[in-house]
């Protein structure tokens, strides 16, 4: 859980198009909108590697300074990368206030996943919710929700087994029918030898 929070300092800049972007970009910036809370919308940019550093060390809420002013508390609400290299390319940063409860989308993270007995039994492990959205203070949000596969089973699912039956129960039909044609056809066969 974020019990203190990082600083972030930047500086305010007027909202370019994609070429200021890439503009910033090259000189180590990074193009980012600080928006909600009751303000008005401020562009901005940050150093590359300091906005890197702050979003690893920080948990949900980052001080940022623009131009030296008072640090306001913000989260990221939204990061734009490069798909090839993964650099981040804008950032969209949202004001909160501390004392009030934010939604915010935290990963889940699986653990005992080698010990699981279906694992070892050469079963796959498939996990489709990655991710769950949660409502807490912004002081107080997890990085992740660890949940260990052998403490506590979530949920089961088991395959009908009514589709299986229907199926044998179709086979066996088939099989009846046709020894009942070629039953049929050997008695017509030895009538007509009779005469």
């Amino acid at each position: 859980m974020a019990e203190t929070s990082t600083k972030l300092d930047v500086t305010s800049r007027v909202a370019g198009g994609s070429r200021e972007g890439r503009r910033l970009r090259r000189s180590g910036r990074v193009p980012g909108v600080l928006y909600g809370g009751g303000g008005d919308s401020v562009s901005f940019d940050a150093d590359a590697r300091e906005l890197r550093l702050a979003l690893a060390r920080s948990g949900a809420v980052l001080d940022l300074s623009i131009d030296g002013a008072k640090a306001t508390p913000v989260v990221l609400k939204e990061t734009q990368r490069d798909p090839v290299r993964g650099e981040t390319l804008h950032i969209d940063l949202l004001r909160v206030r501390l004392d009030q409860a934010i939604h915010a989308v935290v990963p889940i993270e699986l653990t005992g996943t080698e010990d699981a007995p279906g694992v070892k039994e050469g079963g796959v492990l498939e996990q489709i919710t990655r991710e769950l959205n949660v409502e807490a203070l912004p002081t107080a949000i997890p990085e992740s929700i660890v949940h260990d596969l052998e403490e506590t089973v979530v949920v089961t699912l088991s395959p009908p087994r009514l589709q299986t039956e229907a199926e044998e129960e179709i086979e066996s039909e088939t099989e009846l029918v046709g020894e009942a044609a070629e039953g049929g056809a050997e008695g017509s066969e030895s009538s007509s030898d009779g005469e």
